[in-house]
């Protein structure tokens, strides 16, 4: 199997609870709630995406033939040294490519993996460190993991049938609110700065990377 990827950089993890950490940052083209093209953000599930993740034009974007290219891609960004290898994957949604191959090529180069997906496909079990973002609109079956991280505020409801209180009985260990980042961006974080005061089981993050001018 090939990989079609937008772009791959060594950088800081920026969101989460890992916000800080050293990674790999590997993002995947392609996603199945939204084609990534302005003209159909209206028809879209998602649609308030702030990413391109439309092509392989992106640094060190390309499609690799193999696991074995891009495992080995990871590893001249990384650098020498084995120790604390790490990678985020994403996208678009990285579920589309995952497979097999790819899991166990970036295991047997030391790197420990993590991924942050909209949930709507079901996490590969050899993940290390499972982030699921939803998605209003979208069906999620990935309800476990390690890290939820919900975008707040949503046009609508967070999921059909599925309020806020409900997704805050998840299977996850960590529960985040990120500020929807729009030109409204002060008035949601005052929206989720009201949530976590209201609902203590939920976190506040923010996207370091944006205020460090990292990508």
């Amino acid at each position: 199997m090939s990989y079609a990827v937008k772009e791959m950089f060594l950088t800081l993890q920026g969101e989460g609870v890992r916000s800080g950490r050293r990674a790999v940052f590997l993002r995947f083209a392609g996603c199945n709630l939204w084609t990534g093209r302005e003209q159909d953000r209206a028809r879209a599930v998602c649609r308030f995406c702030d990413t391109d993740f439309v092509g392989t034009d992106g640094e060190n974007g390309a499609r690799y033939g193999s696991a074995g290219d891009l495992a080995a891609m990871a590893e001249h960004l990384w650098g020498p040294g084995r120790e604390e290898r790490y990678i985020v994957l994403t996208g678009g949604e990285p579920m589309l490519q995952v497979d097999d191959a790819l899991v166990e090529a970036l295991h047997g180069a030391g790197f420990e993996i993590a991924i942050e997906s909209n949930g709507t496909l079901p996490v590969h079990p050899g993940i290390d460190w499972v982030c699921i973002s939803p998605k209003a609109g979208s069906e999620v079956v990935q309800r476990s993991g390690d890290e939820l991280k919900l975008v707040w505020p949503q046009p609508a409801e967070p999921l059909p049938g599925h309020g806020f209180e409900d997704i805050g009985q998840w299977d996850f260990d960590h529960f985040l609110l990120q500020p929807l980042d729009d030109p409204d961006a002060d008035r949601h974080r005052e929206a989720c700065i009201a949530q976590v005061m209201d609902h203590p089981r939920w976190r506040l993050t923010l996207q370091t990377h944006k205020m460090l001018g990292l990508k």
